[in-house]
């Protein structure tokens, strides 16, 4: 590169820490001159260059230099928080002269030091006793719903019908809530903080009660006073006035300690559990009085918050932390701060008022929710022209070509029926509800205004839309059309991605020329422990944003901000116009860099418009196959359902095991069926690591696997099976991985040793998508690594082997983890004894 008077050839070795002109940090410049003249490819670097401004680099680029130095002895860790902070060899070396020596790093139990997973056997034995389990569940659902709809089915009239449909889905309803408080305290009793093998007895019981819970349909009333009831009947200790919003259930109910008038937002994560190194850990999370915990969090085991502290957006707690009583800390890891929760008026809800909320709630739900499901369903069967004789089964046989021909029929009826009524309903209902709440007003918990926003939620949030629009252009039309304001919209097909939700969209805005990737939670809504408010959330113009943000009202970031993955929006300061924030806590920093911008010739002018035109009937046909696809695997449920109740007589022992039979045969070929559809997909091969515009076909046809579900696959969490489905799906996965749930966006470059351990909420993302730039590179996951609950693990990182990566950390793209290592934060550094130990829990 062009020659100044500071600049260092990469030539000079590393010299005496004080040299000629008194500089003690001259050989740290020298090294790092070296390694990063060997990352970028070129004989030196000026030491005064601005690494990205003038040098051209890219945050993948300055990770692979962090990675070389630390590999390097003689000289000071660095992080890419150091690179962004100090963005020349000058100031970076500095500063670590300045530095003191590290502290020296936590002992780290490796795989071999650790007799914490049970072999092969336990493995296998676990896993039988796990199938033989979901068998008999599967029976018990079968024997209920046979003898449900027959005894239903013999009511007198519609009043009949009706009166035994109260009857049978109260019963349900009541049966499926008790199961697993029953089998929490005979399987269990209290539990208690501890630790024990994963594959074993002990881990058995637990994933027993963990699923129990968690296809408890209780978890429907969430936000709802009757589900604070429900946790204290599971062994939980809660005050009164507590409000929990947050779906995520914690399994060891009786270590989970909660005050009163305590506020837990929705996406936060309080397990009471974790896995680590093959082995389940249990402990204690205790939350005084008054407590605010803000949504995207993380609250792991042996953890505590004092009387009137808060807990920010998009942080984390992790073991061995305590707030005291009183303070505000945010972060991920959490720190203090002078930053707190926005506030809103106190209103009256009292005990009286909640117990009103609940009983009106019961009433609806035995009295109109349930008879509609299961009378409705009665009378779909019986009155729908052509279903009543796809289950006559002296009609045809089911082996019959007429019989498939009336099902697939009927599920085309019934798929694009439901679809459009449903596109119809969202459009519609939110839009009529919302004219009863007010943005800015404060509204009582556990009311009628409370009532409205849960439904306007619920109704404009469907999934299966955003995953049908999102990635493509149609998707800007169906927010606006749902309630955004996106009026002055510059249209770049990938405007958003296919996961987004928000509390109300009508106080949802967004500028021109903003691209949102997935993941993104708009907060519309400000709670206290007795009331709430909508307030409006802006997204300003020629924003991107990037993967699992959550977007508070109150936001201070405006036009041409990048917000990278997981990043904490910052809520006080000044509006930050032009620049990337990344972390949590937030700090700047480029807002792009010169390989992100080489394809800006295609997001502009006529090629601009002819590529987008290219990418819209692309998407067109991608959204026709996802409906297709979709519609066929109703057809397969529908076929699997129809005729074993056509060829079965539900009052027999045989009838009501074929329909147990069903039950499990839907979840096999969903299954299987979305494996095979993926595969499809991608011609029977593999991904590459890529870099290209977003306007290029391979990006079009990428977009497309996005849109192959995989919410099924919770189901398996927990057991070896998931790690057979991996392995269908392309991962390379070794043995006794064991996966809690874990998502993965890219499997076929995605590679996990033996013994791995992976949490629940953790994902492996083997790409980005910055702008109109796309990136993707494999992702390698050594032998008994671990992954804490919520970490994220981006494109181009390799954790070597025993590396743990802490609850809610973000280890950032091109990032080498050495074996045995131990990270955390956002974005993630080595964590040391001093930082590990800063807030011990009292």
């Amino acid at each position: 590169m062009a020659g100044k008077s500071s600049e260092v050839s990469t030539a000079v070795p590393p010299g005496p820490a004080a040299t000629a002109n008194g500089r003690a940090d001259a050989g740290i410049e020298a090294a790092l001159a070296e390694q990063l003249a060997d990352v970028m490819r070129v004989d030196r670097v000026p030491v005064d260059s601005h690494f990205f401004d003038d040098l051209g680099a890219n945050s993948l680029r300055m990770a692979h230099f962090c990675a070389r130095v630390r590999k390097r002895g003689d000289l000071p860790s660095v992080s890419m928080r150091d690179v962004y902070r100090h963005p020349t060899i000058r100031s970076l070396a500095q500063a670590l002269a300045d530095t003191p020596p590290p502290p020296v790093p936590a002992p780290v139990h490796t795989p071999e030091q650790t007799s914490s997973a049970h072999g092969t056997r336990w493995y296998v034995l676990c896993g039988t006793a796990q199938s033989l389990f979901f068998a008999g569940y599967c029976l018990f659902i079968g024997i209920v719903l046979a003898r449900g709809y027959t005894w239903v089915s013999g009511g007198r009239g519609m009043v009949g019908v009706y009166l035994r449909s109260v009857v049978f889905g109260s019963a349900v309803f009541a049966g499926a809530c008790a199961l697993p408080v029953a089998a929490k305290w005979l399987l269990v009793g209290r539990w208690k903080p501890g630790d024990f093998p994963v594959w074993g007895p002990a881990y058995l019981r637990l994933w027993t009660v963990r699923v129990l819970l968690r296809t408890s349909p209780m978890l429907l009333l969430v936000g709802n006073p009757l589900h604070v009831l429900y946790l204290r009947a599971l062994g939980a200790r809660i005050g009164r006035g507590v409000t929990i919003l947050t779906h995520s259930v914690p399994v060891c109910t009786d270590l989970l300690t909660v005050g009163a008038g305590t506020v837990i937002r929705k996406d936060c994560a309080i397990l009471c559990y974790r896995a680590h190194a093959g082995r389940i850990q249990s402990g204690p999370v205790v939350l005084g009085r008054d407590v605010h915990i803000g949504e995207r969090t993380v609250i792991d085991i042996d953890t505590a918050m004092g009387d009137g502290a808060q807990l920010g957006h998009a942080s984390a707690l992790h073991r061995g932390m305590s707030v005291p009583a009183g303070q505000r800390w945010h972060g991920s890891p959490a720190q203090r701060t002078d930053v707190g929760l926005p506030q809103i008026a106190a209103a009256h809800c009292g005990t009286a008022r909640r117990a009103a909320y609940g009983l009106v709630t019961l009433l609806q739900l035995f009295l109109v929710y349930l008879p509609l499901a299961v009378g409705g369903s009665y009378l779909l069967f019986t009155w729908l022209p052509g279903l009543a004789t796809l289950l006559d089964p002296a009609a045809h046989g089911i082996a019959s070509a007429w019989f498939y021909g009336k099902a697939l029929a009927l599920s085309f009826v019934l798929f694009f029926g439901l679809l459009t009524i449903g596109l119809a309903a969202v459009t519609v209902l939110p839009r009529l509800m919302n004219l009863l709440v007010r943005p800015g007003r404060p509204y009582p918990l556990y009311g009628l205004h409370y009532s409205v926003h849960r439904a306007v939620a619920r109704t404009s949030n469907i999934k299966l839309f955003t995953w049908l629009f999102g990635d493509s252009s149609y998707i800007v039309h169906y927010l606006r059309a749902i309630g955004y304001d996106i009026s002055r919209v510059e249209q770049t097909g990938s405007n958003f991605g296919t996961e987004l939700q928000h509390e109300s969209p009508f106080v949802t805005s967004v500028g021109r020329g903003t691209m949102v990737a997935d993941g993104l939670s708009v907060l519309n809504a400000e709670y206290s422990s007795t009331s709430f408010r909508l307030a409006q959330v802006s997204i300003g113009p020629h924003n991107f944003l990037g993967n699992n943000i959550a977007y508070p009202a109150g936001g201070r970031t405006g036009d041409n901000c990048l917000l990278a993955t997981k990043v904490m929006v910052p809520l006080d300061g000044h509006v930050r116009e032009g620049v990337g924030l990344l972390g949590s806590p937030p700090f700047e920093i480029p807002r792009s860099v010169e390989r992100d911008t080489r394809f800006d010739h295609l997001r502009t002018g006529d090629e601009q418009r002819r590529r987008l035109t290219a990418k819209n009937r692309y998407n067109l046909r991608t959204m026709g196959l996802f409906l297709v696809l979709r519609w066929l695997h109703s057809f397969g449920i529908l076929a699997i359902g129809a005729a074993a109740v056509a060829s079965s007589d539900p009052h027999s022992a045989a009838g009501q095991l074929l329909i147990a039979a069903s039950v499990a045969s839907c979840v096999v070929f969903t299954v299987l069926y979305f494996v095979l559809v993926e595969r499809v997909v991608l011609r029977f091969g593999g991904l590459r690591p890529q870099l290209c515009s977003i306007y290029e076909p391979y990006f079009w046809w990428h977009e497309r696997l996005w849109k192959v579900p995989d919410n099924h696959l919770v189901v398996f969490n927990g057991t070896p099976f998931k790690n057979v489905i991996w392995r269908l799906m392309g991962v390379r996965i070794g043995r006794r991985v064991f996966d809690d749930g874990c998502y993965i966006t890219e499997r076929t470059l995605t590679a996990i040793a033996d013994d791995a351990t992976l949490n629940a909420g953790s994902k492996i993302q083997c790409h980005s998508q910055e702008d109109g730039t796309f990136k993707s590179d494999h992702v390698t996951i050594g032998a008994g690594c671990t992954l804490g609950v919520g970490a994220f693990v981006h494109y181009g990182v390799t954790l070597g082997e025993g590396a743990d990566l802490a609850a809610d950390s973000f280890l950032m793209k091109g990032e080498e983890v050495p074996p045995g290592a131990r990270w955390a934060g956002n974005p993630a550094v080595e964590r040391t004894s001093a930082s590990h130990c800063a807030h011990p829990t009292h």
